[in-house]
């Protein structure tokens, strides 16, 4: 048997299970349990063709599964690939769906790991990828070059430790973010940590949260000047704050929306000075159904909430927020966790001591300088592992597992800026956490300044990257790692940001000094730039955002580093911000001071020019690919169908197992799904009982006869009058009306359906 002939035995339940399914049952919850389930019958109907590529794509990118770019030019597109998914489809015409290995995204909610779930994200790289992980700018990790008939088994390994990757891609809510140092902090108003994660848990899947046309991000901030979760950057940000109501101190948020970066920025409006905690949950629902109904859907270009925000006006915008909260029917799941805020607390695993000037090995000092932060709680303290590019590989992180069993109670969080944070380390173990991060790799110093630079994936794997930030990043850390603390304070305290592209992945526009990859042409050659971007604040919540100046080919960007940095130093008034220092001697001194960088040599004068860094081949454009970051726009009405189609083909499953009971409900279960999906259409809060759900669509559909009264018979007489005996024959027949039924289902929504971009 070929692995492809038992894949579809453990995806059609006619064999042996697949072994990680076996192994793992009951080590998730039933419902995502299920939800792998289906999504691995969704890759059997794609291997069929019995699934559209666009709709797929959407099921897949819902579930974190993204398609990437290769060095070689192809791409992970769905028509274009490297290697053949389905062998059996190669001679079948213009039709057949290709899958290259693609990129799988894990969401880390507000950055919290333990040991078993990192030495899990250790065993899945090392079998399913290239054994390297990659920490990301919202704290989750990529692993790239994933199988696609790999990704079922994947998930479910990670859902076993409690790890999802639902929702980690698509027109979603994306990862909760929150400030690594939650809990800790010597400045934080209170641990934000326990409304982050009841945020996330409450919206992954939410109803309200599956028809937006873009994604939406959240984040979450201790304070209010530091950088923390860089709320002002967010579809949603809360910073925490407290205010005293008739005598009592209540803790809230100070909430802000409409923030984003992409091609144009926009800064967050603040939408309340103080929402109460017991109304966080309910407001971010209720901003949810806003954006999902008067969201833009047809232009992906405007389909964030920022833009919503901006066309209605923050007053506009926040008077119909408070009016979809009072219509909100009320769910104990707003305030339940409010119940037991110590859930997410964490406890030391050994007695806070001072370092005391104990003994210490070489380069220990820097190390201490740079990436060890003293918690609030004495004797404890906050120890920065610097992932370079973001980058930690799978017998890393598996040792890095046993250190935070060793010397925190796994106490581990990622960061935005790529890192990982030990918290809870007893000061006097420092230098022997030190010697063991030394014997890994993972002892450079530098966290937190000019060095650490940060960079999306770029031309390495994104099929929307213009120019190699990652590549540009690593000569970056390369030349200013080389200083060694020599550098100026007030040069180490900037932060280095750097996207591949316009879209501000790497958060370009927060940064100090920021780039994004663009490109030139000269004498008819093309050759890869950088847009120098200057003027962002990252502190503050990513208080401003940068504005571009010029662009200067990519291999003379490490020089306008050092040139700013000179300049910084040379002319800085006493305590002077370097954002306060550029717009004090403005662009046109900028300008003048990078002009000559902006010159490339002819082609035969200087070829160094005409490649990209880390790259020896001449640089092109011509494998730029189209962007998956959400996916084309399908409409929550047309998936609900598709999910009724694959309900039915499971129904035909059960009925080929002779499980005629399943198969038949199941078949019942589709028909009422789709119908649901209509009324939807029309009538968003349908209650979700059958009934109601039968007698709406007899109003709305068959009575005014948008629907075929034949195939609407079918579900009716079924709900009606069901059968108290099922023969072989009868529930073939009723199958058979189901998938009827949905196609009438189809044909009716592309009557009603309100044209994307469109309010009804």
């Amino acid at each position: 048997m070929n692995l492809n002939d038992h894949y579809t035995e453990a995806v059609l339940g006619m064999g042996t299970a697949s072994s990680w399914k076996e192994r793992l049952a009951g080590q998730m919850s039933a419902e995502l349990a299920d939800e792998i389930d289906t999504f691995e019958t969704q890759i059997h109907l794609r291997k069929q063709g019995k699934m559209e590529e666009k709709l797929f794509a959407e099921t897949r990118l819902r579930r974190g599964v993204y398609g990437q770019r290769y060095d070689n030019g192809q791409r992970y597109d769905g028509t274009q690939t490297q290697q053949l998914l389905f062998p059996e489809h190669q001679t079948k015409g213009p039709d057949t769906v290709w899958h290259a290995p693609g990129m799988m995204r894990i969401k880390i909610p507000f950055g919290g790991l333990t040991a078993e779930q990192m030495e899990v994200l250790a065993d899945v790289a090392e079998e399913y990828s290239e054994e390297i992980l990659h920490v990301t700018t919202r704290q989750d990790f990529q692993i790239h070059f994933v199988h696609l008939e790999d990704t079922p088994d994947l998930m479910r390994r990670l859902a076993s430790v409690g790890i999802t990757t639902r929702e980690a891609c698509g027109n979603s809510v994306r990862n909760v973010t929150a400030c690594p140092l939650s809990g800790v902090c010597r400045t934080e108003t209170f641990d934000v940590t326990p409304y982050a994660q009841a945020l996330m848990r409450f919206l992954l899947g939410h109803p309200d949260c599956q028809d937006f046309g873009r994604k939406f991000k959240i984040a979450f901030s201790g304070c209010q000047h530091e950088a923390c979760g860089l709320t002002n950057m967010h579809d949603l940000g809360g910073i925490a704050v407290v205010k005293t109501i008739d005598g009592e101190e209540k803790r809230g948020f100070k909430l802000y929306v409409g923030g984003g970066l992409g091609a144009v920025p926009h800064q967050a409006q603040l939408f309340d000075e103080f929402v109460p905690a017991e109304e966080l949950l309910p407001l971010a629902q209720a901003i949810a159904r806003v954006f999902a109904r008067l969201g833009e859907k047809k232009n992906r270009n405007r389909a964030r909430i920022k833009f919503l925000v901006a066309k209605l006006g923050i007053e506009e915008f926040r008077r119909l927020v408070l009016e979809e909260r009072a219509i909100l029917p009320e769910d104990p799941s707003w305030t339940a966790f409010l119940d037991d805020l110590h859930a997410t607390d964490e406890q030391p695993l050994k007695p806070g001591q001072a370092l005391n000037g104990a003994a210490a090995s070489e380069g220990f000092a820097e190390w201490h300088r740079t990436n060890v932060y003293a918690q609030r709680q004495e004797g404890y303290a906050v120890a920065t592992v610097v992932l370079p590019l973001g980058d930690i590989t799978s017998s890393q992180l598996r040792a890095l597992a046993a250190i935070s069993r060793r010397y925190v109670r796994e106490t581990v969080r990622t960061t935005v800026e790529q890192n990982l944070v030990l918290r809870w380390v007893s000061e006097t173990d420092l230098p022997h956490l030190y010697d063991e991060l030394v014997s890994l790799g993972l002892a450079e110093s530098g966290a937190g300044t000019i060095a650490d630079v940060t960079a999306c994936p770029g031309t390495d794997t994104c099929k929307l990257g213009i120019a190699s930030s990652r590549g540009l990043a690593a000569e970056m850390r390369k030349r200013l790692g080389e200083e060694n603390g020599q550098l100026n304070e007030a040069i180490e305290a900037l932060r280095i940001k750097i996207s591949g592209c316009f879209n501000s992945c790497g958060q370009h526009h927060a940064a100090d000094i920021g780039f994004y990859g663009n490109s030139r042409k000269i004498n008819g050659i093309t050759v890869p730039h950088f847009q120098v971007v200057l003027g962002g604040q990252w502190r503050e919540n990513a208080g401003s955002f940068g504005l571009a100046t010029g662009a200067v080919p990519s291999k003379n960007i490490p020089e306008v580093v050092t040139r700013l940095a000179k300049h910084f130093v040379a002319e800085r008034s006493d305590e002077e911000t370097f954002k306060d220092f550029i717009s004090r001697i403005g662009k046109r001194e900028v300008k003048a001071m990078l002009e000559d960088l902006t010159q490339v040599p002819s082609h035969e004068e200087n070829s160094w020019y005409y490649q990209d860094w880390g790259d020896t081949r001449e640089f092109t454009m011509d494998d730029l690919g189209k962007g998956e970051c959400a996916g084309e726009v399908v409409s929550i009405t047309t998936m609900e169908i598709a999910a009724a189609e694959r309900e039915v083909f499971e129904a035909q499953v059960a009925f080929d197992e002779g499980q005629l009971e399943t198969a038949w409900q199941g078949a019942l279960n589709a028909m009422l799904r789709s119908a649901r999906a209509l009324v939807k259409e029309q009538f968003y809060d349908v209650p979700e009982t059958p009934e109601v759900v039968v007698a709406e669509f007899r109003t709305r559909f068959y009575d005014s006869e948008l629907f075929s009264p034949k195939f609407a018979n079918y579900l009716f007489a079924a709900h009606q009058n069901p059968p108290s005996e099922l023969t072989k024959v009868q529930v073939h027949r009723f199958i058979e009306e189901a998938q009827l039924f949905i196609e009438g289902a189809y044909t009716c929504y592309d009557k009603i359906a309100v044209p994307a971009g469109t309010t009804a």
